[in-house]
């Protein structure tokens, strides 16, 4: 198995951010690299364990993505082609072949735009305690993992602390960024939700929910226009069930970090760092799963050498 990666180092190159997962390096006034790591997180902490390949699972899958939804939303890749990266990145590839993005830089929105099409996760806690998912009320009688009647838009704030992301109602959206981008957000939000959960379908792939990131680039006649941005649709920032094994009234086994959390709980860690490292057994099978989602969603059989 190969070494995780789970720091960047680009001499001199200016860190701008380091994530859970990405590190974000300034290129130029309008341009920045992102880096996917091999970092996991759970429960909001950084593990001691790397998940070999998880970086370059994450960017493929983006990669594919942004391809595939070009036709509903622009995005902000400029290329993921290590070798025509500018001239001062070319000694550190084999740190930033596979896993790295060169992108636009973008006014990004404050938002995260959740879409859930089945009851999961805190949007389930949610439902038990109100009978509704930020503030958008539900039929009674909902299980578990149960299919809603549409997809709802419950979007979250961004908090930038290492803490869970808040949720927000639909109001304090257009509060924040005014009505007419929160429309566009919302529209678009349910519409690549609609778009990827036909394509994870046809791949035997329930997309319960996911969530994305947009900004604000200048177009060719300067003019502000929305962008899709980070990552998107990977099996971090989205929910995915295998459609064969599908029996709603409990949670569903999921193409993530099930077996790390499933681990952690199993020692019963106390949830604050530091955080421990993974057995040899976790981190493989932890990394089989991502690579699965991978060629499932893809139709490649492996990751791309480049």
């Amino acid at each position: 198995m190969p070494t995780a990666l789970l720091k960047t180092d680009l001499g001199s190159l200016p860190l701008t951010a380091r994530g859970k997962v990405r590190d974000i390096y300034a290129l130029s006034a309008d341009q920045l690299l992102f880096v996917a790591s091999d970092r996991i997180s759970a429960f909001d902490h950084v593990l001691g364990s790397g998940i070999p390949d998880k970086g370059k699972i994450l960017t493929q899958l983006s990669l594919f993505w942004f391809d595939l939804l070009q036709p509903i939303v622009s995005n902000h890749l400029i290329t993921a082609e290590a070798a025509h990266f500018p001239i001062e990145l070319q000694p550190f590839l084999s740190q930033l072949a596979g896993r790295s993005m060169l992108v636009k830089k973008a006014k990004m929105f404050p938002v995260e735009c959740v879409v859930r099409g089945y009851l999961s996760g805190s949007g389930w806690k949610d439902y038990q305690q109100t009978g509704a998912v930020c503030g958008i009320k539900l039929p009674p009688g909902l299980r578990e993992s149960d299919r809603l009647p549409e997809p709802i838009f419950t979007p979250a704030a961004k908090i930038n602390t290492g803490g869970h992301d808040e949720n927000i109602s639909y109001k304090t959206v257009e509060d924040t960024i005014g009505t007419t981008h929160a429309q566009a957000l919302r529209t678009l939000t349910l519409k690549i939700y609609e778009t990827a959960t036909k394509h994870a379908a046809s791949k035997g792939l329930i997309l319960a929910d996911t969530k994305f990131e947009f900004g604000l680039i200048p177009d060719k006649n300067g003019e502000d226009q929305i962008i899709l941005a980070d990552e998107v649709l990977t099996p971090d920032s989205s929910r995915y069930w295998p459609a064969q094994t599908y029996n709603p009234g409990g949670p569903q086994p999921s193409f993530d970090k099930q077996y790390v959390r499933d681990y952690l709980e199993s020692i019963h860690w106390n949830k604050q760092a530091p955080a421990p490292a993974l057995p040899e057994e976790v981190v493989t099978r932890t990394r089989e799963k991502y690579l699965e989602a991978y060629r499932l969603l893809t139709g490649h059989a492996d990751l791309p050498n480049t």
